[in-house]
């Protein structure tokens, strides 16, 4: 039966991996999330602004997903380097996150007193998103190179993850802005949300390491 094959039993994990490491990755102050802020607690276009993050973001994870699995073909060596630098970065990332949940810190909605054009917000959008260098460390390189571990078959299950939980932060950030705008001014949550990104990331560096010695 489909529910004991091996494949059905490890695309969820798999499905979870992509999406714990989208949102560590996405989960941040910065102008992007500051800018689809402002537009939810407005209420311009935000369905077009949701979308084109979330659309930009998927299509990036995708491209690096595929094009990192094909650059490394039967490159074993070469894809174990990449899952211990991915290792390191992401233990870096995550004992800077727990160093942050130190600090009080908060979101505060992008400047802008003017309405914006549909075109306009999306363009600025854009800009936010892909003249951002960090965007393609990210999605392309790190997202890339860690979803490229993955079995071919599995492939799509961790692409599928990390493309939700893109989908489920801008959507909340959209949409849930009103409610979520207190939350976000609030210091401390901050500081809660830094620490679990901290851990989340330190433990998908340990299973990266453990994963790259188990195919040694």
């Amino acid at each position: 039966m489909l529910s004991n094959s091996p494949i059905s039993s490890l695309a969820f994990p798999v499905f979870v991996q992509g999406l714990a490491l989208s949102l560590g990755l996405i989960v941040a102050i910065g102008a992007q999330n500051a800018f689809v802020l402002r537009q939810g607690l407005r209420r311009e276009h935000v369905g077009s602004i949701v979308l084109f993050c979330a659309v930009a973001d998927g299509v990036l994870m995708a491209a690096g997903v595929l094009g990192m699995a094909q650059a490394l073909g039967e490159r074993s060596g070469l894809a174990r380097t990449l899952a211990l630098m991915g290792a390191a970065f992401l233990a870096i990332y995550g004992v800077r996150a727990l160093r942050r949940a130190r600090r009080a810190h908060q979101l505060q909605p992008a400047e802008g007193k003017a309405a914006l054009g549909r075109g306009a917000a999306v363009a600025q959008a854009a800009a936010f998103t892909l003249l951002n260098p960090h965007v393609y460390l990210d999605t392309v390189l790190l997202v890339g190179s860690i979803g490229a571990q993955q079995p071919g078959s599995l492939r799509a299950w961790f692409i599928a993850g990390a493309s939700a939980a893109s989908c489920v932060w801008f959507g909340l950030l959209g949409y849930g802005a009103r409610w979520l705008a207190p939350w976000f001014a609030r210091p401390r949550a901050w500081q809660v949300l830094d620490a679990l990104i901290g851990l989340t990331m330190l433990v998908l560096a340990a299973l990266l390491v453990g994963n790259a010695f188990k195919s040694s």
